[in-house]
């Protein structure tokens, strides 16, 4: 029988867009009790974003919704006023995790920074997750995903041709590496909560962006060197084959750069006279070819499909892959036998699929319990069983906004 890894463990989060809810996600998967706390007047604005069935808006049917928020439960609270407060602090009496990603002014003018909370609630860990931190000069600048990937100098090192305008990235990679950060982390500080108490968690998915995508490496180079590496567009300058090159039914990411690994995709090729040159025998000779060894494996790749390919080349030890699209992935077998495709049953959707939790752990395999709420679905359960608001109060609350 399995056991939860976080059962026991209460979350509260308090936040919009993608990296609050992420980090709660990810706790919520190991089995962490997740409040959603959400406006009363429309809920978390990623409702309203979509993509919906049929292209028809819906605030309970966004996909991204649906994906980021299973396994928690929804109340609706208007924490900008002091009443709203007041119940926020009522819940945060017995929780052992916020997770946040409001600007900070903003959580400073409300009144719930961690200055204001850690005496109040001495064992709570605030997870605060913004695009530049609690400090500097642009902490209270207003800032989006896209702000912090392109401050990183990510945009400019990898996104694009080399010749070209960078390109932006997309995905809200920012915001994802945040949401990991920031749950990884809070993990972390859970197991030392009894013998040092609560602590502030300062994220910034700027940073979490830096030491991912431009630090060691490019970091190293220039403060040794002077060097600033840039964007090369589609494969690398210093060694091939690794590069994308189109094939029978989409396109392959082919890479081989050590010896072995070359040998092994010119025995996947058919072993041509033209790759048998001891001449490309070393990456950096073939980089200096490319031009020419690119257009020959292309006359190879255009026969066959990406999977026959991908096959082949790992059959000989050459660590080339299909580039799949979405639509390959949603339906890829491995992924499938591995469960990372979780089927929670959603009260207007029926069942919904979505990715289950990234990470495996024996004895606590992890992934959502249920889909994610309605708006304000679990009001009732918090307010009246929980804190103990009789239906009166609970109907003035209501009328005045507040829930």
């Amino acid at each position: 029988m399995s056991i939860a890894a976080l059962d026991g463990v209460r979350v509260i989060e308090l936040g919009a867009g993608i990296s609050a809810a992420f980090c709660a996600r990810v706790l919520a998967d190991y089995g962490a009790s997740v409040l959603k706390i959400e406006p009363p007047d429309g809920g978390d604005l990623v409702r309203h974003w979509g993509p919906f069935p049929g292209d028809t808006p819906h605030p309970e049917k966004s996909g991204t919704f649906l994906a980021l928020n299973a396994g928690k439960r929804s109340i609706t609270l208007d924490v900008g006023s002091p009443q709203g407060r007041e119940l926020l602090f009522e819940l945060l009496a017995d929780a052992d995790v916020l997770v946040e990603n409001n600007p900070p002014a903003r959580m400073r003018d409300w009144g719930l920074d961690y200055d204001a909370l850690a005496g109040r609630f001495p064992r709570l860990i605030m997870v605060s997750i913004t695009p530049f931190g609690q400090t500097g000069p642009y902490a209270d600048w207003k800032g989006y995903d896209l702000n912090a990937f392109h401050l990183t100098a990510a945009g400019s090192r990898y996104c694009g041709a080399p010749d070209r305008e960078p390109l932006e990235h997309g995905t809200f990679s920012a915001d994802y590496y945040g949401g990991y950060v920031g749950a990884t982390w809070a993990l972390a500080s859970l197991f030392a909560q009894d013998e040092l108490g609560g602590e502030h968690l300062d994220v910034s998915c700027a940073e979490a962006i830096a030491a991912s995508f431009t630090g060691c490496q490019n970091i190293g180079d220039f403060a040794q060197n002077g060097t600033i590496a840039k964007r090369t567009g589609v494969g690398m300058a210093l060694a091939a084959p690794a590069t994308i090159l189109p094939c029978r039914d989409g396109h392959v990411w082919m890479m081989a750069l050590e010896t072995a690994q070359w040998k092994g995709l010119v025995h996947a090729m058919g072993d041509p006279e033209w790759a048998r040159l001891e001449l490309f025998d070393s990456m950096f000779t073939r980089a200096q070819n490319a031009d020419l060894i690119y257009a020959m494996m292309t006359e190879w790749t255009a026969g066959l499909g990406k999977q026959e390919i991908m096959d082949l080349c790992q059959a000989n030890g050459c660590p080339s892959t299909a580039v799949y699209t979405i639509g390959d992935a949603g339906s890829l077998a491995h992924l499938h036998e591995r469960g990372y495709f979780a089927r929670p049953e959603h009260p207007l959707l029926g069942q919904v699929r979505i990715l289950g939790a990234p990470v495996h752990v024996p004895e606590s395999p992890g992934g959502p319990a249920s889909a994610a709420p309605l708006l304000g679905q679990h009001n009732s359960e918090i307010y009246r069983d929980r804190l103990g608001l009789d239906d009166t109060r609970l109907a003035a609350l209501h009328a005045r906004g507040i829930v």
